[in-house]
């Protein structure tokens, strides 16, 4: 039996009146040994409620598995949030959007033509009841019925704004409560009359997502739902950014006024983000409307808490319109946390990728067109598509349907161009020197559409190549997970290869005593980085992010690794780690 249920006005918890005071924060985005203490300044802050999603793609990265380790111990994070005496709202989609590639859903799936997503196509729902049987029984333990935290789950995600196939959402609602979820249910819709007609059910919680306009939201949410309690669930206090473009930031105190126009009206909210995090890895989403937009490394949302785990403004401001209407803890605010002293890293090794490719990865031979990394069985990284021109001479070198996303174009080891899926480029004037010379296609998975009908939108090269309309066939495709860099073979940089192509780089530093830092990379152009095999993410200098963030868990005492991948060519050798992050000029 749910321990949380509704009345006429509002919420019960175990019979007792209840307001939900939430803040979202997504344990797969922040380092495991730092949960704790961001829970706890959750706490602190005067929450008594977290909300998380649940990404499938991570948690079953194939089909019949079950990963919960790590990043990805939802569990452990679920019993910590206890042991904080906060309870949980749980999102597991199976779509979570949340700016994460793919929208979390997983490529094995998406990249499926016949399967309609996020519909009543049975090839879709026997897949997700099959991820069900295996991620539902760690949880059900977690349930407050049970003594766990989890005190709601959610039904899909802003389903309106997609579809309007009911019969799906009450299939899920179905296979929730058949494997043990008996506590309450609820959906998530944006603020208008089509939306929420579209993504709701009978039965179950409606509950509205906006950043502002309280008064006109909360109404609109009470036309559709005359009775029961009134919620914001995603109320959106900053925002994300996009490479290229400014940092959003929003007015704590124009934040904190709409928080407060909430809480006055009654209603339950679940501020997002109260810590964004960061997307580790390759996991960052992308946009496409007009246009392809990924999504950058940073997920810090302007939060109240940053990216880095510190008190911000919005901290401070929400701190004390929530205790003007629920008991806040009689505990100093948090401190910001201790940061590593300025520190240079000299990158002293390189290792040029373009000679090495077959190093980091079997190339995988076609014989004709060359296929998408979809086809290579690659969920993320870069794909090395190589094979020789027959004629030479000036000519247009013509990429049909385009690239996904970003393609650098090699002719006999020389960089001649750059083609971006966002700018719509599908083809690049070269001079091809001899017959026979080697064409080599580097591109880059700068992340899945997480939003629309893209989703699952193929990578790589997505057609056939011509030069001068002599087609181009017989490629070695080598797909670069890039999830193991032992294998890299660095030489001192004065003994490397003399190559201007991409190039990993690698330098150590020393560290005495682990804490939070920030990688600034200074005359570096594009590429990954990782720290002691951490894979911290992309970096690019056309901002607005300038910094990556490191947690303090990465480091080690003593000696510690810094790579990079740089893909152009650079004169840079050093790196420096900071004591502040450099977000990028804001939003005018």
């Amino acid at each position: 039996m749910s321990a949380l249920t509704t009345s006429s006005d509002g919420f019960l918890l175990h019979g007792e009146p209840f307001r939900i005071i939430s803040g979202a924060m997504h344990y797969f985005r922040i380092h495991p040994d730092q949960w704790t203490d961001r829970l706890r300044k959750a706490r602190l802050m005067g929450l008594n409620t977290v909300e998380t999603y649940v990404p499938w793609n991570l948690h079953q990265p194939e089909p019949g598995t079950l990963v919960l380790d790590g990043f990805l111990d939802l569990p452990r994070f679920l019993r910590l949030a206890r042991s904080e005496g906060l309870h949980v709202l749980l999102r597991p989609g199976p779509y979570i959007c949340a700016e994460w590639d793919g929208g979390g859903l997983p490529s094995w799936l998406t990249t499926d033509p016949d399967i309609r997503l996020r519909s009543s196509d049975p090839r879709f729902t026997d897949a997700l009841d099959r991820y069900l049987d295996l991620l539902l029984p760690p949880i059900v333990p977690q349930l407050a019925a049970n003594g766990g935290p989890v005190i709601a789950v959610q039904v899909e995600n802003e389903y309106g704004a997609y579809g309007t196939d009911t019969a799906y959402l009450e299939h899920l609602a179905q296979s929730l409560r058949t494997r043990g979820i008996d506590e309450l249910l609820f959906t998530c819709d944006q603020a208008n009359p089509e939306h929420l007609a579209a993504g709701s059910l009978p039965g179950v919680l409606a509950t509205a997502t906006f950043g502002s306009r309280v008064e006109s939201s909360l109404q609109q949410l009470r036309a559709h739902q005359p009775e029961g309690p009134l919620m914001c669930a995603e109320f959106w206090i900053g925002w994300f950014d996009h490479w290229g473009e400014p940092h959003h930031v929003r007015d704590a105190d124009d934040a904190a006024a709409d928080l407060d126009r909430l809480l006055s009206a009654g209603a339950s909210v679940n501020i997002y983000m109260f810590h964004g995090g960061t997307n580790f890895a390759f996991t960052n989403g992308a946009n496409h409307d007009h246009a392809y937009e990924p999504i950058v490394t940073s997920y810090d949302y302007d939060a109240a808490l940053t990216e880095s785990g510190d008190p911000g403004p919005k901290y401070h401001a929400f701190r004390e319109v929530i205790a003007r209407h629920a008991p806040v803890p009689d505990e100093p605010v948090p401190a910001p946390s201790r940061k590593l002293p300025l520190t240079t890293v000299e990158l002293d090794r390189r290792a040029a990728l373009l000679p090495h490719a077959t190093v980091l990865a079997k190339p995988v031979r076609v014989d004709a067109d060359p296929v998408t990394a979809e086809e290579l069985g690659l969920r993320s990284g870069y794909v090395l598509y190589r094979t020789t021109v027959p004629v030479d001479g000036d000519g247009l070198l013509h990429f049909s349907g385009g690239v996904g996303d970003r393609a650098q174009v090699f002719v006999d080891g020389a960089p001649v161009g750059v083609l971006e899926r966002e700018r719509h480029e599908e083809a690049l004037p070269v001079r091809v020197p001899r017959a026979g010379a080697s064409l080599d296609v580097l591109v880059e998975n700068m992340g899945g559409v997480n939003y629309g009908p893209r989703i699952g939108a193929a990578k790589g090269l997505l057609g056939p190549v011509t030069f001068k309309g002599t087609a181009l066939q017989g490629w070695d495709c080598h797909p670069l997970a890039l999830d193991n860099l032992r294998s890299v073979p660095f030489v001192p940089a004065a003994e490397a290869l003399a190559d201007a192509g991409p190039a990993f780089h690698h330098g150590t530093f020393e560290v005495h005593a682990p804490a939070d830092t920030f990688l600034s990379l200074p005359g570096w152009t594009k590429g990954q980085a990782w720290v002691n095999g951490f894979h911290l993410g992309r970096y690019w200098n056309r901002g607005p992010q300038r910094t990556l963030y490191v947690p303090a868990p990465v480091l080690r005492r003593g000696t510690n690794e810094l790579v990079l991948l740089e893909l152009q060519a650079t004169t840079g050798t050093r790196a420096l780690l900071t004591d502040a992050p450099d977000l990028g000029p804001v939003k005018p």
